[in-house]
């Protein structure tokens, strides 16, 4: 599969409302020792600590913020274009390719970022254009409310949420 079947993939995965563990089973590549049995349905601390991040993860969730900060004023302004938000699409879907791709978290901490690459996935496929019904705009403000879980449950000293 290439990089942009992967994340397409992953979008139909996680819309049909499959397990994380499906997710691994369709995107080769990510680490399958066994630590994908399904995510639990809402996203918890660490035993009232962030859950650990490596480097992979830090620098995409990175990428995808500057991404959205970039065009938060047009999005804003309700000026992004749908080219725009294709773009910003791309970028997200991109960046979750790399994030699943070199998945090196803990089993927990993985299955905890499972819920925070659905939300990731479901906006980017909303800015996409690819649901009729749904607004782009949506699709943008479901990744910032992405970015905010991950700052808020993610051990990531640099990351600072997106101010809206």
């Amino acid at each position: 599969m290439t990089k942009k079947q992967v994340t397409i993939a992953g979008v139909l995965i996680l819309s049909l409302g499959l397990s994380a563990g499906s997710l691994s089973a369709a995107t080769p590549g990510h680490d399958s020792h066994g630590h994908h049995h399904g995510s639990p349905a809402t996203l918890q601390l660490d035993n009232g600590n962030k859950w650990q991040t490596d480097a992979q993860l830090r620098q995409s969730m990175a990428n995808i913020r500057q991404s959205v900060d970039s065009s938060l004023h047009a999005i804003h302004e309700g000026k992004l274009s749908n080219a725009g938000y294709g773009k910003l699409a791309r970028a997200v879907e991109k960046e979750v390719a790399a994030i699943v791709r070199n998945c090196k978290l803990a089993p927990e901490a993985d299955a905890q970022l499972h819920l925070i690459v659905a939300e990731l996935l479901e906006g980017a496929e909303q800015m996409s254009g690819k649901l009729r019904k749904a607004k782009r705009i949506d699709g943008a403000v479901k990744v910032i409310g992405a970015l905010e879980k991950y700052a808020d449950y993610f051990a990531d000293p640099d990351f600072k949420p997106i101010a809206h």
